[in-house]
């Protein structure tokens, strides 16, 4: 399947859109909004550049993604002003893949610069707002043109479904499954730790030749405690999504062989892998490397099972869509929701994230 063409948030602003139903990744960016901010801060302590360059990197449409730039100008803003040094000028670079909803990010752009102006009287710093589609598992931009790299929960998605996850007579390895389970032969947890490997020592040396000397990165993405693929946290989540593909089957929605070949392109790292793959990639030191976790929350009137389910439909819908076809969506993630419901019932479900300080070496 091709991803990059393929893959993104549902746009819009529908029941299903990204823009709805992103509120645990808008909790997980709050959870370490003093390690952005701190970054920032200390970056421009540090260099002072008359002209800032920010990129966000997988940046997604809705709230969250003016959200954040808002928060750094304002960052700096207050930085400068304790200094008494006149504020940069921000030029920032939103990123995603070609079929992300940049048009819906350009329409909130006057409600975003009014807002700016009418909380600072009238008067505001010139931000310069492009949006830039492609990978970033490659260049993006020219060197040395970025001070800060913000990236949050995008660095799991992985450039492509690792190959290797078929035997020679192009037989799924992995039946009945979409991502590393038990039952799952080693040779399954391998091909993705290896095309792990590729794509962030791709991504690191493509933003070590965007970034200056001493600019610096803000990682956000899912993770896994030990060592062991197989956990009660995101793996288990997949492994959930696999048994709610495989009612269908039972059901005669879904073929079995359509679901056999069908693999996320997906990958939690341990600490320790994110560790070793900067260290032999070289370009940066990890300044800081922190585990966390989101709290469980309910909403009124709808259950966790179901906000999670809405969560995973409005990121994984691209890709099903492409594959299963629409017609599958509604009971796929009924019977979800409905499963992490019960799964909860017995016991929590904790996926890990990680947050990565990354500054680029001379």
């Amino acid at each position: 399947m091709d991803v990059e063409n393929v893959f993104h948030m549902t746009g819009g602003v529908g029941v299903t859109s990204y823009a709805n139903n992103s509120s645990l990744q808008k909790k997980a960016s709050d959870i370490v909004k003093h390690i952005t901010m701190g970054t920032i801060q200390e970056l421009f302590l540090t260099t002072t550049p008359k002209s800032l360059g920010i990129a966000d990197l997988g940046c997604s449409s809705g709230p969250n993604t003016l959200t954040i730039i808002k928060d750094i100008v304002e960052a700096v803003e207050r930085t400068s002003r304790k200094i008494l040094h006149p504020p940069p000028e921000f030029r920032v670079y939103l990123n995603d893949l070609p079929t992300n909803d940049f048009n819906s990010i350009f329409k909130a752009l006057p409600e975003f610069h009014r807002e700016l102006k009418k909380e600072k009287n009238g008067g505001c710093p010139f931000i310069f707002i492009g949006g830039y589609a492609g990978s970033f598992y490659g260049r993006l931009f020219p060197n040395n043109s970025l001070h800060f790299i913000y990236s949050s929960y995008s660095l799991h998605w992985l450039s492509r479904v690792p190959p290797g996850l078929k035997d020679e007579q192009e037989r799924s390895i992995n039946k009945g499954h979409i991502y590393i389970s038990e039952s799952s032969p080693p040779q399954v947890s391998q091909a993705y730790f290896k095309q792990f490997q590729e794509d962030f020592n791709l991504f690191l040396r493509s933003r070590s030749d965007e970034l200056v000397v001493g600019g610096q990165m803000v990682l956000i993405l899912l993770g896994r405690k030990g060592q062991d693929h197989v956990d009660r946290g995101n793996s288990f989540l997949w492994e959930l999504l696999s048994l709610s593909f495989a009612k269908l089957v039972s059901e005669g929605e879904v073929d079995e062989e359509k679901l056999d070949s069908y693999d996320a392109h997906f990958y939690a790292p341990s600490k320790n892998e994110i560790e070793d793959e900067v260290r032999k990639e070289g370009s940066f030191g990890l300044d800081q490397l922190e585990m966390f976790e989101i709290e469980r929350e309910d909403k009124d009137g709808v259950s966790y099972g179901t906000a999670v389910a809405m969560a995973v439909r409005a990121i994984q819908e691209s890709m099903i869509c492409h594959h299963f076809g629409e017609r599958v969506l509604d009971n796929l993630f009924y019977n979800y929701g409905r499963m992490l419901d019960e799964e909860m019932a017995k016991e929590e479900i904790k996926p890990v994230s990680f947050a990565l300080v990354l500054r680029k070496l001379k």
